[in-house]
């Protein structure tokens, strides 16, 4: 069985990352959704929504699940068994920004890293523009799965639409 993990702070989930999953499952037995804590950043939504939204996403394909980093990704792959990172592109600069990461949890793992190109459509969605349309009141619902459009909202304090 082939275990490949997808991470990421999915802060929030988003449809492109829900795309990337998918197309990694058609490559791979089973595909663990990884939500990290990116000391790095600071979150918009606490650990256990961003699990629970990635849950409800993901709570009908056979082959996905979700689970929380609480360490080192090198850690959480060898727990789980991974043979491969999975990490999604939507141009150049993704994969300047996750290159060095991926020589790094090679150097840490011998796991390797397979990069999946995106949805063309779903390219021009991000994370931190997804929080930044709604803090200023614009319409998410269609960039991101049930339910994570109303948590972006409350935990902005109930801002936006």
């Amino acid at each position: 069985m082939t275990i490949a993990v997808c991470p990421g702070s999915f802060d929030p989930l988003t449809l492109g990352h829900v795309d990337v999953v998918r197309r990694a499952r058609s490559l791979f037995d089973e595909v663990v959704v990884a939500v990290a804590r990116n000391s790095s950043k600071s979150p918009l939504l606490p650990v256990a929504t961003r699990l629970e939204l990635a849950r409800a996403a993901f709570a009908g394909d056979a082959g996905i699940r979700v689970e929380v980093v609480e360490g080192l990704l090198a850690d959480f792959v060898r727990d789980v068994g991974a043979g491969a990172l999975v990490k999604g592109l939507r141009g150049g600069a993704d994969f300047d920004a996750e290159l060095p990461m991926a020589l790094m949890n090679r150097h840490l793992t011998d796991v390797e890293t397979v990069f999946v190109v995106g949805e063309p459509g779903l390219a021009h969605i991000a994370s931190s523009l997804v929080k930044d349309v709604a803090r200023f009141g614009g319409p998410i619902e269609d960039l991101v799965p049930d339910g994570v459009a109303a948590a972006v909202r409350e935990a902005l304090g109930g801002s936006g639409r």
